[in-house]
């Protein structure tokens, strides 16, 4: 098999290869021929900003979508999630009026609805942990709870 490779300055043998200037020559070739949209590297950069590198994930325990058993009749049911982490518990209703949400044990926190790589509605919770959101989420959505001094996101939901 022959180890000799072709660029613009002719043939090298590849253990000549450079792999940094390899890779630095790809890079300047790919920005000129296929350039990232300035709009897709904003987003991409805020959504970077929302990583909480001390987030506890709240685990998707319960869907009605998938594991509820459907009921003959029923129209326009709410789905309802139930978010696990520890000893946290974070069960959402999502209606096509809004978001109606409570945490278990109930204490009190802020709660932002998050959409894309911009925090939505900021919700506070009231004495029984209760939370409501006037707003349908549209498209893939999440929760950051800030609680106890603690930061829970829940994974990310489609609507």
């Amino acid at each position: 098999m022959n180890d000799d490779y072709v660029t613009g300055e002719g043939f090298f043998d590849a253990e000549e290869l450079d792999h940094g200037s390899l890779e630095e020559e790809l890079r300047r070739a790919a920005a000129i021929l296929d350039p990232v949209p300035a709009e897709l590297r904003r987003i991409a950069v805020e959504a970077y900003a929302l990583h909480d590198l001390d987030a506890r994930i709240a685990e998707l325990t319960f869907d009605s979508l998938t594991d509820a058993v459907p009921v003959r009749g029923a129209v326009d049911v709410p789905r309802m999630l139930t978010f696990h982490t520890g000893d946290l518990t974070v069960d959402v209703e999502v209606t096509e009026e809004g978001l109606l949400g409570q945490l278990l044990p109930p204490q009190p926190a802020s709660v932002e609805v998050l959409h894309g790589p911009r925090a939505g509605a900021s919700l506070t919770t009231d004495d029984m942990g209760r939370f409501a959101c006037d707003a349908p989420p549209t498209g893939p959505f999440a929760l950051r709870l800030r609680a106890g001094g603690e930061v829970v996101v829940t994974e990310w939901m489609r609507a």
